[in-house]
C-alpha cells in the first residue's frame, strides 16, 4: 500500500509541475488562499494571494505586511514621559481619583460591544476644553490593561493637538505625515511603557487639515491595521467649530461625546449630537460634575436612547 502511495504521490506532484503549478526551486509549493487583509491590500494588487511557504531549514520566511511582526519591527519604542496630573493609568496610581470611572467606562463599552460592532471609536466633544483628549488617552490606557489586548491611540485633531503633550512624547512623524503620503501606517507608529499601547501622534502643523482628513487615506489607514488591534481610540476635533468630526466618524464604528458639567451650553451639545447619526453614539462622558478644578473628577457614561433623550 505504500508503495501505491508513493506513486499517486509522485504523479500528482509530475502533473502540477507540468501544469505550471510546481514551487520555484528552494521554495515549497502552497495553495492560493484568501488573504485575511486582501480587502484591505494596496490598489492594484491581488486579492488572492499565494499563502507563505511552511518554514524549513534554509528557506526564508515572509511576513504579511500586516502582521503582528510587521508591527513590532516598523513601530518605534519611544520614551514617554507622561503627564502624572492627566495619564491617570501611567504613573503607578491604582487608587488615581477618576481611575474607577475609566473602568466603568471601559465594561460599558463592552456591553455596548455585545450588541453592535465596535472596535474604532471617536472621541469628541461640542466645543473645545471639555476633556476628549483626555477621555481618549485614559480609556486607551484601561482598555490595554485587560491581559493581552492590543489598543491603538490616534490622535485625529490635527488643529489642536493635545496627546503628544499628556503622554509626554513627539508629535512628529504622525497622522499628517501619513495622509500626505510621507511614511507608511508603522513608521507613525509609537510604543510607550505599555507593552500592548501604540500611538499614533497628529504629524506636523498643517494647514488643510479638512482636506488631508477626507481624502480616504484615513479610512484605508484604519482599515489595514484593524484586524492588529482590539481597540482603536480616536481623538478628533470639537464638533462645531470645524467640520473634521462628521468626516472621521464615518471611518470609525461608534462616537462617544464628551459634555463638560456646568459649562458646556445645552444647544451646543444638542447641535454636535445631531451631526452623527442616532446609531452611530454609542454613549455621553459628562465630565466634571465634582470638584471642578480637577479635569478627572468624575464620569458618567450614558449609553444613547433614541427615546427620552435629552441631547
Amino acid at each position: 500500500m505504500s508503495r501505491i502511495h508513493e506513486a499517486l504521490k509522485k504523479a500528482e506532484q509530475e502533473r502540477a509541475a507540468t501544469q505550471g503549478g510546481g514551487a520555484l526551486p528552494g521554495f515549497a509549493s502552497a495553495p492560493v488562499a484568501e488573504h485575511p487583509l486582501a480587502d484591505h491590500a494596496p490598489f492594484g494588487s491581488s486579492a488572492a494571494v499565494t499563502a507563505p511557504p511552511l518554514s524549513s531549514p534554509g528557506m526564508p520566511v515572509f511576513a504579511s505586511p500586516f502582521s503582528l511582526d510587521a508591527l513590532l519591527a516598523g513601530s518605534a519604542q519611544s520614551e514617554w514621559t507622561p503627564d502624572p496630573a492627566t495619564m491617570l493609568f501611567l504613573n503607578g496610581d491604582e487608587s488615581a481619583r477618576g481611575a474607577e470611572e475609566f473602568r466603568t467606562l471601559r465594561s460599558r463599552l463592552y456591553h455596548a460591544r455585545e450588541r453592535m460592532t465596535l472596535k474604532k471609536v471617536l472621541v469628541t466633544s461640542a466645543l473645545p476644553k471639555e476633556g476628549k483628549s483626555f477621555t481618549a488617552a485614559n480609556l486607551a490606557q484601561v482598555l490595554v490593561r485587560q491581559h493581552g489586548r492590543r489598543v491603538l491611540l490616534v490622535d485625529a485633531d490635527l488643529r489642536g493637538p493635545r496627546l503628544h503633550m499628556m503622554l509626554g512624547t513627539t508629535s512628529s512623524p504622525g497622522l499628517s505625515e501619513y495622509l500626505q503620503g510621507e511614511n507608511d501606517e508603522f513608521s507613525i507608529m509609537q510604543r510607550g511603557p505599555f507593552e500592548n499601547l501604540f500611538f499614533i501622534p497628529s504629524g506636523r502643523e498643517i494647514g488643510n487639515a479638512a482636506e488631508l482628513v477626507g481624502n480616504g487615506r484615513l479610512k484605508a489607514l484604519l482599515q489595514r491595521v484593524e484586524p492588529l488591534f482590539d481597540w482603536i481610540i480616536i481623538d478628533s476635533p470639537p464638533v462645531i467649530p470645524v467640520s473634521d468630526s462628521s468626516v472621521l466618524a464615518k471611518a470609525c464604528d461608534g462616537v462617544v461625546m464628551v459634555v463638560r458639567s456646568n459649562s458646556t451650553p445645552f444647544d451646543m451639545a444638542r447641535k454636535a449630537r445631531q451631526e452623527f447619526p442616532a446609531e452611530a453614539l454609542v454613549g455621553v462622558v459628562l465630565n466634571g460634575t465634582r470638584e471642578e478644578a480637577m479635569p478627572y473628577s468624575h464620569y458618567y457614561y450614558a449609553p444613547y436612547e433614541k427615546k427620552g433623550t435629552t441631547l
